[in-house]
């Protein structure tokens, strides 16, 4: 069976030679755009192309304002600041996640704590958010305070891995209850959908990634969006070094942060925008092509839930095991076919082994069985 899979990805992707995980195509006006922006010297992080950017997010995600930012992790950064995390506060995350999830909120002096995630999203779970608050929540009048630790629960940061959107309705209803304003880790899920919503514009704030491996890329970038507007004018104006606007004196008001997308990128980023139509088609089916076949070689392929549309970013396979799973992997990477496992649970990591966490059941589940299968758009 495994060499059947082998031949199948092959021909799937139409190539004998090293096949990646998940690979750009540059198919639109990428050329011309950055040719226009050469030859108008606006490189920077100033430039048509920033706004237009901006504007097209906007659209795209359903928000009143997008903030350009120079990667999803600088962009979580702000947005949770944005928001009231600050220094010994705590915010309220998945375990198993990105990297740059927990290391956002730690850029802002607070401390991450690790909940379990679902089986069907393999994003935050609404239920293992309650049972925490039920536990450990006190409502005070100027928030949510953690009775164990005694800090504020300043964030909830939900991320919608690889590109599956959690249940935000009944995590909306358990943090507005509890006072927790959430911010959307939406870095993997441009295109997807939540009950016809665009993921990145339930919470107060969300952040996208367009990182080389995205299914839009910049090269490196990020998106802040926001359906407030002071909110995002704020973001725009932290990400800019907090600078005033003046025709030629460098005014500072607070301390700022040089996250600024460069033209260059944001050129970069508007043809491929143009293009994530066209993107999210193509990786719908192969995402219907994937679940026919391992359906009939009995193994389970994850799909969207219901009433959801995901983007698919990286499509993946639930295994029977730890075993299972660490076999795919090697014999699929010794044939040059690119797999990879799902992320160490947070709490795993040495920086992060001491964050209050909960059992985390579904997590060491899923830890041990999911497998990233390549996912690039095949045009």
């Amino acid at each position: 069976m495994k060499k059947e899979i082998i031949r199948y990805i092959r021909d799937k992707f139409g190539s004998e030679d090293l096949i990646p995980l998940h690979a750009p195509h540059f198919n639109g006006n990428e050329k011309e755009y950055l040719e226009n922006c050469i030859d108008s010297t606006y490189v920077s992080s100033v430039g048509p192309y920033v706004d237009k950017f901006e504007k097209l997010m906007s659209t795209i995600t359903q928000t009143k304002k997008t903030t350009a930012v120079v990667n999803g992790t600088a962009g979580l950064q702000i947005a949770l600041k944005l928001v009231g995390v600050e220094k010994n506060t705590e915010v309220l995350t998945q375990a198993l996640t990105f990297v740059a999830t927990a290391n956002a909120i730690v850029y802002n002096n607070a401390c991450p704590v690790f909940l379990d995630v679902d089986t069907d999203t393999m994003g935050l779970s609404p239920n293992a958010v309650r049972i925490f608050l039920e536990e450990f929540g006190e409502l005070r009048e100027d928030g949510c305070y953690n009775r164990k630790s005694g800090r504020r629960i300043s964030a909830c940061l939900p991320m919608h891995t690889f590109g599956f959107p959690v249940h935000l309705d009944e995590l909306i209803t358990i943090c507005s209850f509890w006072k927790i304003p959430i911010v959307e880790d939406a870095a993997e899920s441009l295109g997807s959908e939540y009950k016809g919503k665009s993921t990145g514009s339930y919470g107060e704030a969300a952040v996208f990634s367009l990182n080389g491996n995205k299914i839009v890329t910049s090269g490196g970038g990020g998106a802040i969006t926001t359906n407030k507007i002071e909110l995002g004018l704020k973001a725009k104006f932290l990400t800019t070094t907090a600078k005033q606007p003046h025709p030629f004196e460098y005014i500072h008001t607070e301390v700022g942060y040089n996250f600024r997308m460069p033209n260059l990128n944001a050129a970069l980023a508007c043809a491929q925008l143009e293009q994530l139509d066209l993107f999210l088609k193509k990786k719908r089916a192969l995402a219907k092509s994937y679940q026919k076949f391992f359906k009939a070689k009995g193994i389970k392929f994850r799909t969207e839930t219901k009433n959801t549309k995901a983007n698919y970013w990286l499509m993946c396979v639930e295994l029977e095991n730890l075993k299972e799973r660490n076999l795919f992997i090697d014999f699929t990477n010794s044939n040059k076919i690119m797999t990879r496992p799902i992320w160490k649970s947070m709490d795993l990591l040495p920086m992060y082994k001491n964050c209050q966490r909960d059992e985390l059941i579904n997590t060491r589940y899923l830890e041990s069985r999911i497998v990233n299968l390549p996912s690039s758009v095949i045009l």
